[in-house]
């Protein structure tokens, strides 16, 4: 065995982050958006006439609720946070 099939062997998933996917992770809430959105319209709509179309309305939602909360995060700590006196 060469030594990069003993590191993989060693991986352990919730222990050591996989690295080459580091820059990328951000984008798996799109995924988690979607199946959160398909879960909760099958449970809530009275009835599937038009569940794909709720969901796909949904996932958008919450991706742009997301978006609106990281800018707002952003802006209170990069723009508000750093002209409050530190004294």
């Amino acid at each position: 065995m060469t030594h990069g099939s003993h590191a993989l062997l060693a991986w352990i998933p919730f222990l050591d982050p996989l690295y080459s996917a580091y820059d990328w992770w951000p984008l798996l809430i799109v995924p988690l958006c979607f199946g959160i959105a398909m879960i909760y319209k099958a449970y809530r709509l009275p009835t599937l006439d038009r569940y794909w179309r709720q969901v796909v309305l949904m996932t958008v939602q919450a991706l742009f609720a997301f978006a609106g909360l990281a800018a707002a995060l952003f802006l209170l700590v990069q723009v508000i946070v750093p002209m409050l006196p530190a004294e």
